[in-house]
Formats: structure tokens, C-alpha cells, sequence
């Protein structure tokens, strides 16, 4: 791992976002709670958080950080039978929060597959990244 010994504590945060593309019938599915496995959007919020908590034991050599807090929001997209996903994940810490932001999204969206894929295996998780980040020596990066 990097030494951050050095580095100052600060009040950190990154976002990113994502989204599922998917058949009309599956997003309506989702949409009138009508799953088999459940709630597909309240197990997604409960697995992206937890994901987000649990991202130093999955990425090798990133370090574990006190999460502040962690949200995330889900943007239906009928018209594209899609589903976004944004998380935003906070820390005061010596290091960036973007891997926990990135790991939520991405398992976030995992989980809609997981909960969906009986009804649709021809679902496209894409577009996956950081949209934004602020706190520590690098300054504020945002995606235009």
C-alpha cells in the first residue's frame, strides 16, 4: 500500500454513477415491484452501501477508510428502459474515497442484474465512473 502517513486529513468525497440497460417488461417489473426475489431497488441501495464499506477487502492494496457517509440514488429512465445508478461517498480521511464511490456503483448494479436475471439476461451494465471528486492535494475534479 501507498504511505498516506504524510498526508493531511481531510474531509473527502467522490461520486460516480452508472446504469443497466434492459428489455421494457424487465424495467416495468422493477418499476411496479413486481420481482420475484423482491424489492430490486432496496436490496440494490442496502448491497451498494454495504459494497462501499467493505471495498478495501476487495480491491488489493486500497486502504480502509472511515466512511462519513454513503448515498445512493437510483434515475429510472423509461424511455431507454434503463436504470442509473449515482453514489456519493464521504470520508475524513488521508486518502480519496473514489474507490468506495466506484465499488458501490458498480455492485449497485450488479445487484439489479442478479435480482433480474431470470427475466433478462441480455441486460448491459455500462458507462460505470467517477463523475466527481473533492478534498486532499489534488483539488476538485469534475466530469464536464
Amino acid at each position: 500500500m501507498v504511505d498516506v502517513a504524510e498526508k493531511d486529513v481531510t474531509r473527502r468525497v467522490a461520486r460516480a454513477a452508472g446504469r443497466i440497460v434492459m428489455q421494457p417488461a424487465t424495467f416495468a417489473l422493477i418499476a411496479s415491484a413486481g420481482a420475484r426475489k423482491g424489492d430490486v431497488l432496496g436490496v440494490a441501495r442496502v448491497a451498494a452501501i454495504q459494497a462501499a464499506k467493505r471495498t478495501a477487502e476487495l480491491i488489493p492494496l486500497c486502504h480502509p477508510l472511515p466512511l462519513t457517509r454513503v448515498a445512493v440514488e437510483f434515475v429510472p429512465d423509461p424511455a431507454a428502459s434503463a436504470i442509473g445508478i449515482e453514489v456519493t461517498a464521504e470520508t475524513l480521511a488521508q486518502t480519496g474515497v473514489e474507490m468506495e464511490a466506484l465499488t458501490a456503483t458498480a455492485v449497485g448494479l450488479l445487484t439489479i442484474y442478479d435480482m433480474c436475471k431470470a427475466a433478462d439476461r441480455a441486460m448491459r451494465i455500462e458507462s460505470v465512473r467517477l463523475t466527481e471528486k473533492s478534498g486532499g492535494k489534488s483539488g476538485h475534479f469534475k466530469v464536464g
